[in-house]
């Protein structure tokens, strides 16, 4: 008997006195980073076959198409550092996205964890943070937080610091909201059956918006905030 991916929470492993627990959503996490580390050589080996001079379709084209959406994102703000963070930001861009439309086949949204969010988020200010002092040097970077005075370091270290915290939380409150709702809306259509069953026609709407349309938002807010972040300190054009 098959068990239904969905009904499962957590998987818990014991080792000794030690029992590690992972949720779900982190499950779901791994689960896309197995499909994507195939997905992503397979369609290296395809473009590395295409022949430049024929337009590209299939597979190609579908990547083509993902290089451009990327680029949307995030080439305003990084400038011509483009390309050397691109594989870095069309990675989480992808996995995020379909991460966040994870909720449409009844899974767990992995952006849905708080310190699923928090890992991405802390990972983004580190390298925001390694970026700009490998730059200037860590001299000039504390520097930088004293400026236009002195007085304003506290401030321009929590300022700092807010980042990855804001990240995190809008991320996590948006798609968790979204979830619980959408939950909430099926058990009451549950509970007031048989007139639920013409609340089902309610519900592609509810998926449309908490899904689709705030899970692609979502998206977009968080790496457009984390590339204007890490432009800023890498860009030339930014200084």
């Amino acid at each position: 008997m098959l068990m239904d991916p969905a009904m499962i929470s957590a998987i818990e492993i014991h080792l000794g006195g030690f029992t590690l627990e992972i949720q779900q959503s982190i499950l779901v996490w791994l689960i896309l980073c197995v499909v994507f580390a195939f997905f992503f050589y397979f369609a290296g080996r395809k473009i590395e076959q295409a022949d430049p001079s024929r337009a590209p379709k299939g597979l190609v084209y579908v990547c083509e198409e993902i290089y451009n959406l990327i680029l949307y994102v995030v080439q305003g703000n990084l400038k011509e550092t483009t390309a050397r963070y691109i594989p870095f930001f069309g990675t989480l861009i992808i996995m995020m996205l379909v991460s966040n439309l994870t909720g449409l086949v009844g899974l767990q949204n992995p952006t849905s964890n708080v310190s699923f969010n928090a890992t991405l988020a802390l990972t983004l200010w580190v390298m925001i943070q390694g970026s700009a002092i490998r730059k200037a040097g860590l001299k000039a970077r504390m520097k930088e937080l004293t400026e236009p005075m002195w007085l304003l370091t506290p401030l321009n270290i929590i300022g700092e610091l807010a980042l990855p915290i804001s990240l995190t939380m809008r991320l996590f409150g948006n798609i968790l909201a979204g979830s619980i709702i959408t939950l909430l809306v099926y058990t009451l259509i549950k509970n007031i059956a048989p007139w639920g069953y013409l609340g089902l026609t309610l519900t592609p709407f509810l998926h449309m918006y908490f899904d689709i349309f705030s899970g692609v938002i979502q998206t977009y807010i968080f790496f457009t905030l984390g590339s204007y972040f890490l432009g800023q300190q890498v860009s030339k054009e930014a200084d």
